[in-house]
């Protein structure tokens, strides 16, 4: 009978772990929690309800967690889900049913975004599709953030969705805003990218109406237009923190 393990990268998500764990519980044959160093509840809360923890240190790098993990189970197949994402029902029979089947495929999912009590259908938000599930053996992650995977299989839409409960409060999406534009400059700067002043803002005000206009954000009522706004500012801070790097260096 083929495995499937479940994969749950966590820093501090005792919120979210339980909701993600008892999900995932449909269709795994185990639950991989890889936890970065929590300092509240989300280890026992992850060990409590039936999923294997271990550890490795945040190197400020999503696809090396990520790749980790790959070192970490035996299983034939590996689905990686985030701690604020949920297996829906029909998601977890169609995945029982790819690993039955056991073809050589990658499969993505379609994830539908929940923040702030607003379901989100355009903009920022809409539903992406992702890809998630994977032959352990077939898949490798790169980049540090908006890391993706590297799979030469076919890849296949499956039915289903993943609910994603991105942010429950403006605090928590600033936290994450900081963090991934940092992550992002370091990067972008390392791989040799430059930018003007002038730069920054032309790029971050293409970034609004992309979401605005593009992707038509203001469909969503008023949470749309402010998260199209917001957007203005991540792609504010990611070129403003790139622009800094130069500088920095060049001093």
């Amino acid at each position: 009978m083929n495995s499937l393990a479940v994969i749950i990268l966590t820093k501090n998500e005792e919120v979210n772990i339980v909701d993600a764990i008892e999900a995932a519980k449909a269709c795994a044959t185990e639950v991989l929690v890889v936890d970065s160093g929590s300092t509240d509840g989300t280890v026992e809360l992850a060990k409590a309800h039936g999923a294997r923890v271990v550890f490795r240190a945040w190197t400020n790098d999503f696809a090396a967690q990520r790749n980790f993990a790959l070192t970490q189970t035996e299983a034939d197949w590996v689905f990686y889900v985030d701690a604020d994402e949920r297996i829906t029902p029909d998601l977890a029979q169609a995945v029982e049913q790819v690993i039955a089947a056991n073809e050589a495929k990658q499969y993505s999912v379609t994830r539908k975004s929940v923040a702030f009590g607003t379901k989100f259908n355009h903009g920022v938000l809409k539903p992406d599709h992702v890809a998630r599930l994977f032959p352990r053996t077939a898949v490798t992650w790169v980049n540090p953030v908006h890391e993706h995977p590297e799979c030469d299989l076919p890849l296949v839409q499956l039915p289903g969705y993943l609910e994603h409960y991105t942010y429950r409060s403006w605090a928590q999406w600033e936290g994450k805003v900081m963090q991934y534009t940092s992550i992002w400059a370091e990067e972008a700067y390392e791989r040799g990218r430059r930018i003007s002043l002038s730069g920054v803002f032309l790029h971050s005000l293409g970034g609004f109406f992309k979401m605005f206009f593009g992707r038509l954000g203001f469909l969503d009522g008023w949470m749309g237009v402010f998260m199209c706004c917001h957007h203005f500012f991540y792609e504010t801070m990611k070129y403003l923190k790139l622009h800094e790097q130069q500088r920095m260096k060049q001093k």
